[in-house]
Formats: C-alpha cells, structure tokens, sequence
C-alpha cells in the first residue's frame, strides 16, 4: 500500500463513529472511570517541546478527573520511538496517554527506508486531540557571527560539513526541519544527534553544536537571557513571541515549512464512553487559565483541536513529513 493512503487509513479509522458523538451527562454519571491514576508517556526527556505541552495539561487534567495524572519521560532516544512503543503497548484502558510530536509518523516511514520493521504503526494509536502547534524556529549562539539566514548559508557554503547542528535523533523533528533546509538551501551540515530536545538545547549552549531547530517555548528563556539569537522561522507567518523573526519562506525559500506540534493519543481500543471523558476534559485542560497562562508565558499559543479535527491535521502533516523524509533519504 502506498505510504500516503496507509497514513490515511489508519488515522481515519482511529476516529470511531462513535466517539465523535457527545454522551451527554447521564454516561458519565454511570461511568465508573477514572479508579486510579492516569500516566502521559513524553517520549523524550524533560525540557522540549512535549515535555512544555504535557506538564500543565497534566496538573489540570488531575483536578478535572480527581486522580494523579502522571508525567512519565523516556529519555531512551532513537527519535522519540522507544517511549511510543511503551505507549503503544499499554492496556487500552484510558490510564495511559501519549504526548507525541509530529515524528510519530515519521519515524516509522524511516525504519522502512533501512528495510527494517518498524517499531509502532500510526494504527496503533487514537488521536484525542492537538495541545500545541508551533513553527519552529532557527537558533544560534549568540556567541556566533551569524545574524542572518544569508550570513548562515554563505558561510555554510564556505565549509562544506564544517558547521554542525543538534538534533533529537535521526528522522525526529528537529533533524527532518533542519534537512528541509540545508536541502532547499543547497548547503551540507554536519548532523548531531542527541537523545532529546533538552539535551540537544545543552549542546548549542555548551557550544557543542552551532545550531538548532527548536520550538518557541523552549528558545524562548535562552534568547531572553541572551545566550541565542533566532535567525528564522519555518512557519507560513511571523509569531508574535518572535515578531522580528522573518519566515524561511520570506527569505526566499518556498518550499521550507515545519512546525513541532504536540497532541495527545491513546492506545487504540479504549472504549468510547471512556475516549468521550478524555476528550471532554482535555479540552476543559487546555482552555483552563492555568495552562493558557503557562503557554502564553513560555511564547507557546494553545492550539486545540478535538480528535476529528486533529485526526484530519495529522494526515495531512504527516502525508507532507513522510514525503520530506522519503527526499531526505538513509542517514546513517
């Protein structure tokens, strides 16, 4: 089956009937869910961008539902995989949930590059709904003499694999924005990976890496305290954290646009009465004053969408990221 119609079959039936239908109060009145604590798998360590949308969402979520809801990081790498499988493999029964990037369906499509079996499928997941969507932003040290993209490049061109950049592993989201531009900018970087976000933000401040790919949120502090400097913005608009931020395709290059959203997902399987709970307070979570003030605060914009709008959003993105990485090709 070709790629783009299998994500499209598996995300469209991760979206029962069902389950887009409101139950209404006497349900939950007559549903004895939640008994016990609920767990967030982050597949990535504390400090990035899923880590910054899981974390207030969870404390609202715990007085919504009146048990523990706990945040559980895996900081294995390879991408964010070896957290999704934890997520994948858990009971369908509502107490686990999984604060997944955009790499969910892209790190899939990149074991099938190497022709090896991937560790999870898309299908294995029900999207409940989208938290954040930031475009991602361009950073540098402060400490470097580059204070434009056209500064970047040119020197780039200069020395050819000489300039390294971080990442949260091959094909993760940090890496595929990073490749989407040195592509179109027809200049060749010498990739880092690093087993996180968190740990690839340490590399650029230790000057361990000269450049990054990274979500407003997380930049935010390190450009304020001024040991970054944001060169560019890989979203179709400026933000308003980063007003003065031109986007990669202002400055010419058309075909560069990424964005690190973070959504929740379940394991599929749970049963609609207990998806329709979840739904319902996660939207109430996400549009509480305490989690719009923590995301505002940290330049990061609530971007909710239910989960048959967000089913819909991840097809088209990951139809879009899966077509990057099939260009981008094996990295070893």
């Amino acid at each position: 089956m070709d790629r783009r119609c299998f994500l499209k079959v598996a995300l469209a039936s991760a979206v029962p009937a069902s389950a887009s239908t409101w139950f209404g109060p006497p349900a939950f009145a007559e549903l004895n869910w939640p008994t016990q604590n609920l767990r967030v798998i982050v597949p990535f360590p504390p400090g990035g961008q899923a880590d910054l949308a899981a974390r207030p969402v969870a404390a609202a979520l715990e007085k919504l539902l009146g048990h523990g809801v706990v945040v559980e990081n895996h900081a294995g790498g390879a991408g964010g995989s070896i957290g999704t499988v934890v997520a994948a493999r858990a009971a369908p029964d509502g107490y686990t949930l999984l604060m997944a990037l955009s790499s969910l369906a892209v790190l899939p499509e990149s074991d099938r590059l190497f022709d090896r079996e991937p560790a999870y499928e898309v299908s294995q997941f029900f999207p409940l709904a989208r938290v954040l969507a930031d475009p991602t932003l361009f950073a540098v040290p402060a400490s470097t003499p580059w204070h434009s993209i056209h500064d970047f490049v040119e020197d780039a061109k200069q020395r050819p694999g000489q300039i390294p950049y971080g990442s949260s592993g091959p094909y993760g989201t940090l890496h595929v924005a990073m490749a989407m531009f040195a592509a179109s900018a027809g200049i060749k970087l010498l990739h880092v990976p690093f087993r996180g976000a968190a740990p690839a933000l340490n590399g650029l401040l230790s000057g361990t890496v000269q450049a990054l790919a990274s979500a407003p949120g997380v930049l935010k502090p390190q450009v304020e305290a001024g040991s970054l400097r944001v060169l560019a913005n890989w979203g179709a608009k400026r933000i308003a954290s980063f007003p003065d931020v031109p986007t990669f395709k202002e400055l010419g290059y058309d075909d560069v646009e990424f964005y690190i959203w973070a959504g929740l997902f379940t394991p599929k399987g749970v049963p609609d009465p207990v998806i329709v709970r979840l739904r319902q307070a996660v939207r109430e979570a996400v549009a509480s004053p305490e989690v719009v003030r923590t995301f505002e605060t940290a330049g990061s914009l609530p971007a909710y969408q239910d989960a048959p709008e967000f089913a819909k959003f991840v097809e088209t993105d990951s139809a879009r990221l899966v077509a990057a990485v099939k260009k981008i090709g094996k990295v070893e």
